[in-house]
């Protein structure tokens, strides 16, 4: 067993990479958090080679690996092991909430048993302790890593069979959690570790699928395109089997197409997505404080529909740093609104690497959330909500290989009206290894 930070396995390139890569040649050869692979965009990859390079700057081949002749390649290593662990600090600054400074930590485990080269086994632990200023400031959760879902305990374990043809198409089937898909997408490369920690920019709620699904992911690339199809339980399943619910609640479906694009000689993507339910029970979706009363007239509309729109387009990549530029990510999604809790959502912003220390990383972005009509109408009585929108900055001084310290700035104006403007100071060290 050996884990893949560091060294040439840090840089093998999944099959879906692999194949839409030469949309960044310069960047596909060294880094691949930056390669604007088309498999990046909101799904999830081969996440252990995806993750591989996260904590690294970027480096070449022949600086890790020597010459090796047919005759003394090793044989690649059947198990792969990855950990992440975060450490975190937050404190309002201003607003409603009490400037208490809080800590809390979460790690991650990326376990992979590679049983043919066709076929693996995934597993994902996950473990969070402590404190965050979630729920404090605004609905959103300020910290991703540290969000859980109402009554839920603090462990998770994820896992999953996938199978990836010649062709590079794979099916992943099983217990999946959606926070891996964020940290591929180029740009924003962001899971609550990395980049951005609010959610409403590392995994935007849509209120259709949950963070943690059980079902069957299909990722079918081609020249120019990546096309996706995802099947799955509507119901969140952190903290259970997969089993328990058994799509009681409906049925929910993804698709989703992904196209390369080219600007001013600078790579980039767009994304185009419909999701939809058949989902009638509106219980474990919905946050405890928005549940409308019984005779209400939210909830009693059946079936769920959204369409999702995102672009990540660089605007600048360092030739004397690989791997490395900086640009823009966009995002918006409308609903058909009831039984979906939001209507429209969306987020714009800038991230990458400051070419003065390309090791590092930079974002600044704002986003807004607008709850569906009738569930403010409905519950107008006991809670006076409106829209929510904010700005998120953070810079990361990557001072180690492995090791980064985070600093980080949020300012939220909050859904709930009768709260004040609320501003979030927070600190992250992450160690990958």
């Amino acid at each position: 067993m050996r884990g893949r930070w560091g060294g040439a396995s840090a840089l093998r390139l999944s099959a879906g990479t692999a194949a839409l890569a030469f949309a960044c040649p310069g960047l596909a050869q060294d880094d691949r958090r930056n390669v604007l692979a088309a498999d990046a965009l909101d799904l999830p990859a081969d996440r252990a080679s995806d993750l591989a390079a996260i904590a690294q700057p970027a480096t070449t081949l022949d600086e890790v690996q020597p010459t090796l002749t047919s005759d003394d390649t090793p044989a690649k290593d059947p198990f792969d092991l990855d950990i992440v662990v975060s450490q975190f600090t937050d404190i309002p600054v201003a607003g409603d909430a009490d400037s208490t400074l809080r800590y809390g930590g979460r790690v991650d485990g990326f376990f992979s048993y590679n049983a043919t080269s066709n076929f693996k086994i995934n597993l994902r632990p996950e473990y969070v302790w402590g404190e965050s200023s979630n729920g404090a400031v605004g609905l959103i959760p300020t910290n991703s890593a540290l969000f859980r879902s109402e009554g839920n305990g603090d462990f998770d374990l994820s896992a999953s069979l996938q199978y990836t043809w010649d062709s590079g198409a794979t099916l992943e089937v099983g217990k999946m959690n959606l926070f891996d898909t964020s940290l591929t997408i180029p740009i924003l490369e962001s899971n609550g570790h990395f980049g951005f920690q609010n959610l409403g920019i590392v995994l935007p709620p849509t209120g259709i699928a949950p963070n943690t699904i059980t079902g069957a992911m299909l990722t079918v690339p081609t020249e120019k395109m990546l096309y996706r199809a995802w099947v799955f339980d509507p119901d969140s399943q952190f903290g259970r089997t997969g089993f328990e619910t058994a799509f009681e609640s409906g049925i929910a479906v993804l698709v989703a197409a992904a196209r390369r694009i080219n600007l001013g000689g600078q790579p980039g993507v767009v994304n185009l997505a419909f999701a939809g339910s058949s989902r009638t029970d509106l219980t474990s979706i919905i946050p405890s404080v928005l549940t409308p009363p019984p005779d209400g007239d939210f909830g009693d509309e059946s079936g769920e529909f959204a369409v999702q729109l995102s672009a990540y387009q660089y605007l600048a990549t360092y030739p004397e740093a690989p791997g490395k530029g900086w640009g823009i990510l966009a995002r918006f999604q409308a609903s058909a609104g009831d039984p979906t809790f939001l209507d429209y959502s969306g987020y714009l912003g800038v991230a990458g690497n400051p070419r003065f220390r390309p090791q590092d990383r930079f974002g600044l972005a704002y986003f807004h959330y607008s709850l569906t009509n009738e569930l403010v109408d409905d519950i107008a009585f006991r809670l006076d909500i409106e829209d929510e929108d904010g700005i998120e900055a953070f810079y990361t001084w990557q001072f180690d290989e492995g090791l980064g310290l985070t600093a980080n700035l949020q300012v939220v104006d909050s859904a709930i009206r009768v709260r004040d403007r609320g501003v979030v100071l927070g600190g992250r060290l992450t160690a990958a290894f």
